[in-house]
């Protein structure tokens, strides 16, 4: 089997001791040079975080607080620890949240996750990833020029052109949207173009179906996807076994509880917290948003990173009842004070009338006791969300895995 490099076949144990060093060292830079981190991690000393469990213990670093850090401080919020000079490029994105791109080759790190896709030295690659304002396109080109392949910056849109540009310069692999690549395909068809050049294909920003890549697959386009953000670069990538993503190399990835920080068992749905070894731009406990969940075992490809199941919605699950903002937080906090309570959801309606309504659904820890913990529950939600509500006991399994917390079922239209 062949692999990017060494690192993705290391033992899990060695690699685990290389990431817990390394961020010691992200811990101590991040106080040191970036003003934000020395607040957020005043008191926190490197050489403590040794485990997963003391990881777990520091902030959270919010997605959605980004704009506000960086309006207070500006340009990037006090959390960069480089010189600003040092940095190459900025970018941005919907907030606005603005990114820095810092100086060497692959800053993005996605070299590793087009090698996985099939791409190697001397191919020329069609990227269709937008250069303008998001660092999609740049994340691809820099990956691709690691690698020693041609790029063609095709960017979005023209897809006429696009499709002849192909045809023309014979790309053996593309990089953008799947269902950009889907149009670019449809329109080589109506036009009557060859672009059965393309053999490979890395996607992403968006689901693939699986429809999609099998029909794909039937043009001769073998493709692969890789999750990654502007804030982080490469997350996780897919190998040639289809199963699941393998974590990149130059993070760690925990799943947690939507709304807290805290751990999810393997297996379980919850959001996606990444935290970076760029030195540049050391996002420390970086709440995505995102969730996902961890796959046991090891790819059968060989690689031996932990792996993830992908992108499956958005953790952020806020909703408003009554006029009063209700947030995944507050159902855990519920969880917090009753251990005997495994898992719980949120369920949000209408009566008969057209009146909000909340319902606790909540599943019970083995062995646990039911004898007036109702009452109980439905006081604490009253206390905890300010409004009132009801709980009811479920059957063990009975909510689904798939990390919602609130469950909005209101037709808002």
């Amino acid at each position: 089997m062949d692999y990017y490099d060494a690192l993705e076949t290391r033992d899990p144990e060695v690699r685990e001791r290389a990431l817990l060093e390394a961020l010691a060292v992200q811990i101590e830079r991040a106080k040191r040079i970036a003003p934000g981190f020395a607040r957020l991690l005043a008191g926190v000393n490197g050489a403590d975080v040794q485990s997963r469990a003391d990881l777990a213990r520091l902030p959270l670093i919010r997605k959605s607080d980004l704009p506000e850090l960086q309006r207070a401080e500006p340009p990037f919020g006090g959390l960069v620890s480089t010189a600003l000079g040092a940095v190459t490029r900025v970018f941005s994105s919907p907030g606005p949240i603005f990114d820095p791109e810092g100086a060497g080759p692959d800053w993005w790190r996605f070299a590793r996750a087009l090698y996985a896709a099939g791409f190697r030295r001397g191919d020329w690659v069609h990227n269709a990833f937008s250069y303008h304002f998001t660092p999609a396109g740049f994340m691809v080109d820099s990956g691709a020029r690691a690698l020693g392949c041609t790029v063609f910056p095709a960017g979005v849109g023209q897809t006429e052109l696009q499709v002849q540009t192909i045809a023309r310069l014979r790309p053996q692999g593309y990089a953008g949207t799947p269902s950009f690549l889907k149009i670019l395909c449809q329109r080589a068809d109506a036009l009557g173009m060859d672009i059965s050049c393309l053999a490979k294909a890395l996607v992403s920003a968006e689901a693939l179906p699986r429809s999609l890549r099998e029909d794909m697959g039937r043009r001769g386009i073998r493709v692969l996807q890789c999750y990654a953000s502007a804030d982080l670069g490469l997350i996780a990538y897919e190998s040639p076994a289809l199963e699941g993503l393998i974590v990149d190399e130059g993070v760690i990835v925990e799943i947690v509880q939507p709304g807290t920080g805290d751990p999810v068992p393997d297996g379980e749905v919850g959001e996606v917290v990444v935290t970076t070894l760029n030195p540049d731009y050391p996002l420390i406990r970086f709440a995505t948003g995102d969730l996902s969940a961890v796959l046991p075992g090891r790819s059968p490809c060989g690689r031996t990173n932990q792996r993830i199941r992908g992108w499956m919605g958005r953790a952020d699950q806020a909703v408003k009842v009554r006029g009063m903002f209700v947030h995944p937080a507050q159902v855990a906090e519920i969880l917090r004070r009753y251990p005997q309570v495994r898992r719980a959801r949120l369920v949000v309606d209408r009566d008969e009338a057209g009146n909000d309504r909340m319902i606790l659904q909540c599943e019970l820890a083995a062995g646990a006791q039911a004898a007036g913990l109702l009452d109980a529950l439905t006081g604490t939600l009253r206390d905890v969300t300010g409004l009132r509500g009801e709980a009811a006991l479920c059957r063990p399994e009975e909510l689904p895995n798939d990390g919602k917390v609130i469950d909005d079922r209101r037709n808002l239209s």
